[in-house]
């Protein structure tokens, strides 16, 4: 009897122990498409373009000097919201451009004052897709087309964004220009008309990619 009920329990431990590992076995099958996905997302969110860059539309619109009137809204650039938009303004065009391996890509707010007008209300907010950007300090020697921070520049802290800013001069205009590196290979550059300098900080504080 001893001897018997030995081999029993002996057999019923060995089953339960092989219904363990099947139960495992099946728990490690079904945590397989989760664990898939997991994998996934981050190739997923990868292949996300990490800047905002323009449609061949907008490229065509940027050649093409196509006017926006009205000017467009808060959305104006594909991928970035200026959620701080000033008043008073009568067109609008979207400027892109490639060179040099980055690209610009904005839009820029006016009314209908002479450029030269100290009243004139401008705004140009633009997004430059640069590998090689991560500091502020590099912006000084960064290849854009127009607006190089070769002036005398400042940088300041406005938000959690360290801001580099410099007087407006030369194409520019009147003024005061900023720039900043969003992230990684990310650039905001900002113009803004003397008129709305005393609204720079909350425009740049409202920009959102």
């Amino acid at each position: 009897m001893t001897r018997y009920r030995i081999r029993t329990n002996l057999s019923v431990i060995r089953h339960i122990q092989s219904g363990m590992t099947k139960i495992q076995k099946l728990a490690a099958l079904s945590a397989l498409p989760v664990a898939a996905a997991l994998v996934a997302f981050p190739a997923q969110a990868a292949e996300r373009p990490s800047c905002p860059v323009p449609t061949k539309a907008e490229a065509k619109r940027s050649a093409d000097s196509a006017i926006d009137k009205p000017a467009r809204g808060a959305a104006a650039i594909e991928g970035v919201r200026v959620n701080h938009l000033p008043k008073g303004f009568t067109y609008g065009q979207v400027v892109v451009t490639r060179h040099d391996g980055i690209t610009e890509y904005g839009y820029q707010w006016s009314d209908d004052r002479d450029g030269t007008d100290r009243r004139h209300r401008s705004l140009w907010v633009r997004v430059v897709c640069w590998p090689k950007a991560s500091t502020p300090a590099q912006l000084k020697n960064a290849p854009f087309e127009i607006g190089t921070f070769s002036g005398d520049t400042k940088t300041t802290k406005i938000g959690n964004r360290q801001v580099l800013t410099q007087e407006g001069d030369g194409a520019l205009g009147h003024g005061r220009y900023a720039g900043w590196v969003e992230r990684k290979g990310v650039v905001v550059t900002v113009m803004a008309a003397q008129p709305l300098v005393p609204e720079l900080a909350k425009i740049i504080k409202g920009i959102r990619l």
